[in-house]
């Protein structure tokens, strides 16, 4: 991630003079009325309590097109050919000159077991100029770039040999800016797969669909539409590789998947059931997920697995529970065994040595190393659960997981009365909140008992922007990113959500969401700055520090890093005040009051709590870095208003 770099003494009379600027207009106090310094001392070489590894991480689920539509590069939608009420949505016909195409789903014949119907196109009157078949636009677009190669496949059954012309077209001008040509051979169901490739002149654009021409008379069956750009890492059936750059830039340690309401589905036909995830697509029938829309399990857990794999990440693997969002469930005993039994084995999967059932299935599907993994959660807000069954759902799988795994640490989402040998290790809360509610709850673990479960925040987020967070939002955020680290002896991992948000009309069911797209970019929201700044700059032990005589909306934290040698200091004004400090930087070495040292300042700044970004002001609010240069051991530093920095102080 690059960030702006500016000089200090620019950095300050800027946020000054915004600040005097709204203090005319009535919005803020004038900054002269800034109060004394703050008192803060942190005592470097006193470290106090240890800083998880893991403390940052990722946490996603299909909602706001985060999957399909998404961070899966899949650009066809609806490559299944579903039907609704309005017909095969997604799909309409071709007809170019005198060709003439109709289209009906033929619901007893397709591929798979899995995809066990088809499109049913017929095409008349094919001439040169005279073509006719389907189009497809893509999830609000399709985007394309210039000397671009894109891969795509489907399934075909025909009676007939002929070609097949596969082409992007653009909407405005009907222009063809890539295409292939795909011979069909008569008999049975068969998968091709084709390529094609843009010109070095074509414009950079979202406004584009895919069509399949017949070039002759005839009949065809169609199943599993696909058309992939190039992919992070060049995966097969891989991710967008901008997003992908967006969540390498947070510095996470750990993805939490499949994540969320999408592991259990609004019923229990619906939950996540690994074992149709996984293999050749064709064998995956997707299902049903809970936010509205239809999943194609295109990224199944072999894809969040490598997904984890290119980042360098571990997973935190949740697996179902017997519960579902409209309040059914398995009662504990013989009717759960079977969803236990479907945690072991994709445990197995995920872990397994190819010699076991699913670690071989694993290396069937292309991955024979096992993945790592030390978490696995069980179930998801469990706390909604009428029925009161978790503690005895939980115990179910905690013994036989720890039976056949005690290497692993078991994640509980909910407080469980504790059965012997079934007390889990960790317990995930979830918090969304107002920025005032955010900022209220800073101080949540800071007297919470050591003697417990340890704590894993799985969900969070400040909310009021929509349909990213604004910079309100964002002192929200890092308002409690410093308790996080103040208390991160205790809280293992953390992860706000939700990560992702497709910014078109139809496609967000959420607000507010980290990182917002479109068919074509992104965009990081204030929010993602801050986490960004957070996590890449956090050590591996909390220093004793003391603070007195600041705002009450000031917050900070500090961290060492043992093997940097660099302290860094956290510092969150939240108020519409200056906040100057003097802070005695207690430990240096090999320092005198003449010696001069230069600090590296990263500062996230807004000129009010609705400040933000957005796909047409993508860079409206972005860090920027700057030096601080101070003598012995004593800083005098001042924070401008609505500002979130970190001082990274090198301690030798």
């Amino acid at each position: 991630m690059k960030f702006r770099f500016v000089s200090r003494a620019r950095a300050v009379v800027c946020a000054f003079f915004f600040a005097a600027f709204f203090a005319v207009v009535g919005l803020l106090p004038c900054a002269g009325a800034q109060g004394p310094p703050a008192q803060m001392t942190v005592y470097t070489r006193d470290i106090v309590a240890p800083v998880s590894p893991s403390l940052y991480g990722l946490m996603t689920e299909e909602i706001n097109h985060s999957y399909d539509g998404g961070l899966y590069a899949e650009m066809v939608n609806n490559r299944t050919f579903r039907g609704n009420w309005m017909g095969t949505e997604g799909w309409g016909l071709v007809e170019l000159g005198r060709g003439l195409a109709s289209a009906t789903l033929d619901k007893a014949d397709g591929p798979s077991e899995a995809l066990p119907t088809s499109l049913k196109l017929t095409v008349t009157g094919v001439s040169a100029g005279n073509e006719a078949g389907l189009s497809n636009p893509g999830f609000w677009g399709m985007a394309v770039r210039p000397a671009t190669v894109y891969k795509g496949s489907f399934y075909a059954r025909t009676d007939a040999a002929g070609p097949l012309t596969v082409r992007l077209v653009e909407d405005a001008t009907g222009a063809v800016l890539a295409s292939a040509t795909v011979a069909l051979q008569p008999g049975g169901w068969k998968r091709y797969a084709y390529s094609m490739s843009t010109g070095a002149k074509v414009k950079v654009s979202a406004s584009n669909h895919l069509e399949l021409l017949l070039q002759r008379p005839g009949t065809v069956k169609l199943q599993l539409v696909s058309l992939m750009p190039p992919t992070f890492h060049d995966r097969p059936n891989g991710n967008r590789a901008d997003l992908m750059e967006r969540m390498a830039a947070m510095h996470p340690h750990f993805l939490r998947l499949p994540g969320g309401n999408y592991l259990e589905g609004d019923t229990m036909a619906d939950w996540y059931d690994f074992k149709k995830t996984i293999g050749p697509l064709v064998d995956r029938p997707g299902h049903q997920a809970p936010w509205t829309y239809w999943s194609t399990d295109g990224m199944g857990l072999l894809e969040f697995l490598e997904w984890c794999e290119d980042l360098k990440i571990e997973p935190v693997l949740a697996v179902y529970a017997g519960y579902a969002l409209k309040h059914d469930y398995a009662k504990p005993g013989p009717a759960l065994e079977p969803y236990v039994q479907a945690a072991l084995d994709e445990v197995e999967y995920v872990t397994g040595a190819v010699t076991t059932k699913w670690g071989a299935e694993r290396a069937r599907d292309g991955h024979a190393a096992p993945f790592p993994l030390r978490y696995i959660e069980i179930g998801n807000e469990d706390w909604f659960d009428r029925s009161g069954s978790y503690d005895a759902r939980f115990a179910q799988f905690a013994l036989a997981l720890r039976k056949r795994y005690p290497q692993y640490k078991l994640i509980a989402t909910t407080p469980v009365k504790e059965d012997p040998g079934a007390e889990p290790d960790v317990l995930d809360d979830h918090y969304y909140r107002s920025p005032a509610e955010m900022f209220a709850l800073v101080h949540r673990y800071d007297d919470a008992s050591r003697t417990g479960p340890k704590i894993f925040v799985g969900e969070w987020a400040t909310r009021s922007g929509s349909p990213t967070p604004n910079f309100g939002d964002a002192l929200g955020d890092a308002a409690w990113m410093t308790g996080l680290e103040r208390n991160a002896d205790l809280i293992v991992m953390a992860s706000y959500a939700p990560l992702l948000v497709n910014v078109n009309p139809g496609a967000m069911q959420w607000a507010t969401d980290l990182i917002g797209f479109d068919a074509l970019t992104t965009y990081g929201s204030p929010s993602y700055y801050a986490q960004c700044m957070f996590a890449a700059h956090v050590g591996d032990g909390r220093p004793r520090m003391e603070m007195s005589g600041a705002a009450e909306r000031f917050f900070s934290s500090a961290t060492v890093s043992s093997a940097d040698h660099v302290l860094h200091l956290k510092l969150v004004n939240a108020s519409q005040l200056p906040q100057p400090l003097a802070l005695e930087l207690n430990g240096l070495r090999g320092v005198d009051a003449r010696e001069l040292h230069v600090a590296r300042s990263i500062s996230l700044h807004g000129g009010t709590f609705l400040a933000t970004n957005s796909m047409t002001a993508p860079e409206a609010i972005v860090p920027v870095e700057s030096t601080v240069k101070f003598a012995g051991t004593k800083l005098e530093h001042t924070v401008p208003p609505l500002t979130i920095e970190v001082l990274d102080v090198p301690l030798e």
